[in-house]
């Protein structure tokens, strides 16, 4: 700590103990001087003989040390030395039960004690939690928990005297942390920004409060090459490609509507966004005409793929008093995947509202009605889907047919730009336009997933 010879890394270090041991009120010297042995009095006192002497002084020495002459120790000087090592022993205990409570006012990923052991001229800091129980040097310890106990330190007892009045500019802080770790760091500033202005920067939607969005500012490139910075957090970020920024902040708010959302209604899972497109607009129609009432929201989380279905539905189990219910179509694909998964209970396939058995989410809606929109997703082929579909069959394995036929090659994601044309015209006409028959269906199928 007195060198002044030391790289960035063991000069940081150094820092960090200097941080430390102000922190826990306790001094370095005297926890060094606490703690000399018999060995380190008798090298000082000959070093003062050889520096009061000169070279005679060292030839004394020297030839005391050859013909074996040792001094040996008074028990008086026994008895201080192992009453200052004590006195050493309680200091340390002392700091390092200070830091342990006070880092758990902050810290929430864990209940981390904190030991401080002194060997010589060594100094470690030992780290025990009720996971792991055995304890380990810190430097052995994450990555997150090294860098969050420093900032903690270094920032929480400088902003009190070397920060006082300082703003704090911080480049992507925590990068290393748990997200959840990451949100307490977000906390953690908010005690720190009563006495100091901080401003960091970050990639991580964890470190961008969604009910803080005010104080958000985007930084990207714009499209002549300069560095923006704008508080409009819809604003263009120049090309396709540079949307990083609006990303992290819809990422942020997204999560922040998923969490309520979850809370107050278990999802269903469906098999895409296409069903989940098509399922809310049923909910939300339904809702308006006075036909469903539901006690409890319902939510369709999408899962985008069989083996991500197996996934959440396993993960929703863990964390929902009964296991999620499930939305599978009757094709091919639906099939497959109501074979994999064991609880049948939970699983609802669009054969059991259609009758159909390869009916998938667009054979709840009138097929004349989504035929028009596809046409118009074409631009108009030969001959028309809306010419050739047949009301009552499966509309996907129609539209297919009538594509290979008419030498369309539709896009990978057709359905779902299909599903977004007939949401906004849905929603648009309302649910006065619906058929009698098409509002039986619906209501058979929401009640059967609002169902206990």
């Amino acid at each position: 700590m007195g060198r002044a010879d030391l790289g960035a890394k063991e000069s940081a270090k150094a820092r960090t103990l200097r941080v430390l041991f102000d922190f826990v009120g306790v001094q370095a010297q005297e926890i060094l001087e606490l703690g000399r042995d018999f060995r380190d009095i008798r090298d000082e006192a000959e070093a003062q003989m050889i520096a009061e002497k000169g070279k005679a002084g060292l030839v004394r020495s020297l030839w005391h040390r050859a013909r074996g002459h040792q001094h040996q120790p008074e028990p008086e000087l026994l008895a201080r030395i192992a009453e200052a090592k004590r006195t050493r022993s309680i200091l340390l205990q002392s700091a390092g039960t200070k830091l342990t409570a006070r880092f758990a006012d902050w810290w929430k990923q864990g209940d981390y004690r904190f030991r401080f052991e002194a060997d010589g001229n060594h100094f470690r800091i030992w780290v025990a939690d009720a996971r792991r129980p055995q304890e380990v040097e810190l430097e052995h310890r994450s990555t997150g928990l090294q860098w969050f106990l420093s900032f903690f330190l270094v920032f929480l007892h400088e902003a009190e005297d070397a920060h006082e009045n300082c703003i704090l500019l911080l480049d992507e802080p925590g990068h290393s942390l748990h997200p959840l770790a990451q949100r307490d760091l977000s906390a953690f500033f908010e005690g720190l920004a009563l006495k100091n202005q901080i401003l960091y920067t970050t990639h991580s939607p964890f470190l961008v409060d969604a009910d803080r969005l005010a104080r958000a500012r985007k930084v990207f490139v714009g499209s002549d090459g300069s560095t923006r910075v704008s508080g409009d957090l819809l604003e263009a970020e120049g090309r396709d490609s540079q949307r990083g920024a609006g990303f992290a902040v819809r990422a942020a708010l997204n999560l922040a509507v998923a969490e309520v959302s979850m809370g107050g209604a278990p999802p269903i899972l469906v098999q895409s966004r296409v069903e989940q497109t098509y399922l809310s607009v049923i909910k939300t129609l339904s809702i308006a005409s006075g036909q469903f009432v539901p006690q409890r929201d319902i939510v369709f989380a999408p899962a985008c793929g069989p083996e991500v279905m197996q996934v959440m539905a396993r993960l929703l189990s863990e964390t929902q008093a009964q296991p999620p219910k499930l939305v599978l179509d009757g094709s091919t694909r639906g099939r497959a995947l109501a074979a994999r998964l064991v609880d049948s209970k939970t699983m609802l396939s669009m054969k059991d509202i259609t009758g159909c058995q390869d009916s998938t989410v667009e054979d709840l809606f009138p097929a004349i009605e989504l035929a028009v929109q596809l046409d118009r997703v074409e631009r108009r082929p030969e001959r028309l889907f809306a010419d050739a579909v047949i009301a009552g069959q499966p509309f996907v394995a129609q539209a297919l047919a009538w594509a290979q036929t008419e030498g369309i090659a539709l896009p990978d994601d057709w359905r779902f730009q299909l599903a977004e044309r007939v949401r906004r015209k849905m929603l648009d006409a309302g649910p006065t336009r619906l058929a009698v028959e098409t509002g039986a269906q619906w209501l058979k199928l929401l009640e059967r997933l609002a169902r206990e």
